[in-house]
């Protein structure tokens, strides 16, 4: 994998369960957090102001992929890396991978949809195409 982002992380004693180790959801919340601070690494505004912006309602999740290896426990420093969204029409596609040392603890793929507000049903959502100036962003 090739990150686009790639950060540090502590693991906090809030990740954990009774054991010490990560419970297995809290990685699920970093990816989430690094998809958020994928787009700020590509230039877009931070995600409260990108909603503002852009005119996005948010990218919820639809799919996910996940597969566990190495435990992280309380007060580690794990590597958190993120890579380009692959985009489809409405949809995109991101690769994480959270390593301690050279262990991967867990790997796997996000697909999340760009979602405008829905004109006909208040409070409703709508898939939208990702638009060209933040496909732009990703390339390399």
């Amino acid at each position: 994998m090739a990150a686009f982002l790639t950060r540090t992380h502590r693991i906090e004693w809030g990740q954990c369960d009774p054991a010490g180790i990560v419970f297995a959801p809290r990685f699920i919340d970093m990816f989430a957090e690094s998809s958020i601070l994928l787009f700020e690494a590509a230039g877009l505004p931070r995600k409260r102001d990108m909603l503002a912006q852009l005119g996005v309602a948010g990218f919820p999740l639809v799919d996910l992929q996940v597969r566990f290896g190495f435990p992280a426990s309380y007060g580690d420093v794990v590597t958190i890396e993120a890579d380009a969204p692959v985009f489809g029409n409405s949809s995109f596609t991101i690769a994480h991978r959270i390593t301690l040392g050279d262990r991967i603890c867990v790997e796997g793929t996000e697909k999340r949809v760009w979602t405008v507000a829905a004109p006909d049903r208040p409070g409703g959502l709508q898939a939208m195409r990702v638009p060209e100036a933040v496909r732009a962003r990703f390339i390399r």
